[in-house]
């Protein structure tokens, strides 16, 4: 989480000139002691508050499109008109104030009153006649896809009872942070909840904690323990899980997986008594951990499979790029390799090798949680196949997030990916057809990665390329690369060049070739 600092720019009580803020143009300034966005779009100029409510992103250094504006940081849309967060990862909005044009100026009046509904939408007591249908809509998974699902219902004005079931002790939280800042140390825990401990019961959602679901059964979800919840509506955000090695001494008391705040919080406990960790596997879970545990000042190794890191996703430079920047800070990489066995005191390599540590931790991947949707006989392939509507094979079932396989229209394949931000506007999409939409998931994948102070931004999906093109230095730390495929760009990776993701983001909602062609230029 972040912050946009002490406030700047003019002071919009007292008013600007209307030239200043051109159509198509932002401003930033200040009322009522808060950052405020000047926006205008032909004769309307609309004022919100400044700073993205997810991570604290700056506004203004975002992207205007139509009447909506892009936080540069992570890629959350708010609308101009209500404030409201359009696109997750935000998910509460931003405040809006009134406006007043006259003699050539524009003066900011008050704060416009803060809608009651989570996320700030409008639209409270508006849901679809769909929607009255519904009396009990359960979710199972209270990660990024089941939390979602559970807000936007809410927001779109569903006043029938959710069940939001969660195999975690811990309310919801900020899963990606669990990996980077907080595990840094860098982000107090207070910052890790995605809501107050009250939330839940104040917008009436039963979050049931610690609890899985045993089996899905003729309009009920049985739990464990034999409690039966009914349904008219189910998602299953079941997620993913990681994959375990299994090698002599990895269930030991000194190795550790991370998917949970309390798998986060005992790997932070050991790492304050430790003094080597090995990370196994090269994925971005295991070197975001790397990167955090070198802030905790451990000496770190990491074995990985791969000859260069995350090269399946980002290619052989970005790949030296992240191994050259993880060596700059002291990890030490046995890349081609993997463990045989762990003790108390170390690693053994499969080359015969041995790492000395006194903490492991494991990322070598995750899978779909399927078992609940076999068992249930819905379709399976590779994941839980759902239509472009995330309507699963049984009608009234859906599902979101990493155990979902969707058909993408972009490439005409089914897709399944594990991005926080996919997982949360799945939720967000499954939500609004539970209601009787029928709003078709679209969205562009983008995901993060941050490793020491840089930031791996990426858009799109490419699952193979035959080309990859690149604008900027990898070295001045200023890059972007067009992942292409029978001429046309499928993805976009990008170092500290957050305005032209944002660019490349909208390019491809809006299959605009021709924009990404001039934004990334194809090499000779």
């Amino acid at each position: 989480m972040g912050s946009t600092g002490e406030l700047s720019g003019p002071d919009l009580k007292q008013g600007v000139a209307s030239d200043a803020v051109a159509d198509g143009g932002m401003l930033l300034g200040h009322a009522d002691g808060e950052a405020v966005l000047l926006a205008r779009r032909g004769a309307d100029v609309f004022a919100i508050g400044a700073t993205c409510t997810h991570y604290g992103g700056p506004l203004a250094e975002g992207l205007l499109e139509g009447e909506r504006v892009h936080c540069p940081w992570h890629h959350a849309c708010f609308d101009l008109r209500t404030g409201t967060a359009v696109h997750a990862p935000a998910l509460s909005a931003v405040a809006c104030w009134n406006v007043r044009q006259d003699s050539g100026r524009i003066v900011v009046l008050g704060k416009k009153p803060a809608p009651a509904t989570p996320g700030g939408n409008a639209r409270l007591g508006t849901a679809p006649a769909a929607g009255a249908k519904l009396a009990n809509v359960v979710i199972v998974g209270a990660g990024p896809a089941g939390h979602a699902a559970a807000e936007m219902l809410r927001r779109q004005g569903y006043s029938g009872k959710i069940a939001l079931i969660g195999r975690d002790d811990a309310d919801p939280v900020d899963r990606p942070n669990l990996s980077k800042d907080y595990l840094a140390g860098n982000a107090p825990e207070e910052w890790i909840p995605l809501r107050p401990e009250d939330f839940y019961a104040e917008h009436g959602i039963d979050l049931v904690r610690g609890k899985s679901v045993e089996r899905i059964d003729d309009g009920k979800v049985v739990l464990a323990g034999g409690e039966a919840r009914p349904f008219d509506a189910l998602l299953l955000a079941t997620g993913a899980e990681p994959v375990l090695l299994d090698i002599p001494g990895a269930n030991g008391p000194n190795v550790f997986y991370l998917r949970t705040l309390n798998d986060s919080r005992k790997i932070i406990a050991k790492a304050a008594t430790a003094r080597r960790a090995v990370v196994i596997g090269g994925s971005f879970i295991g070197l975001e951990v790397a990167a955090s545990l070198r802030a905790r000042k451990l000496e770190v190794d990491v074995v990985a499979l791969e000859k260069r890191p995350l090269e399946r996703v980002f290619g052989a430079e970005a790949g030296d790029f992240v191994r050259e920047l993880h060596e700059a800070h002291g990890v030490r990489f046995h890349f081609e390799n993997t463990a045989t066995a762990i003790d108390d005191r170390g690693v053994t390599l499969r080359t015969g090798g041995r790492i000395d540590a006194d903490l492991v931790v494991i990322g070598v991947g995750v899978r779909p949680a399927l078992r609940l949707a076999e068992a249930a006989g819905l379709k399976i392939e590779r994941g839980i196949v759902v239509d472009a509507y995330l309507e699963t094979s049984r009608p009234g079932i859906f599902a979101a997030g990493d155990a979902a396989r969707w058909p993408d229209a972009r490439s005409g394949e089914a897709m399944r990916v594990e991005h926080w931000v996919v997982a949360q506007r799945q939720g967000q999409t499954a939500a609004r057809n539970m209601l009787g939409e029928r709003q078709r998931f679209d969205a562009v994948p983008f995901f993060w990665s941050q490793h020491y102070d840089v930031p791996i931004v990426y858009v799109g999906h490419a699952a193979s390329w035959d080309r990859i093109d690149r604008a900027g230095s990898f070295a001045e730390r200023s890059v972007l690369l067009a992942y292409r495929k029978n001429g046309r760009t499928l993805a976009v990776a990008s170092v500290y060049r957050d305005d032209v993701s944002l660019m490349a983001e909208v390019a491809l909602e809006n299959n605009d070739e021709a924009l990404l062609e001039r934004l990334i230029p194809r090499s000779s």
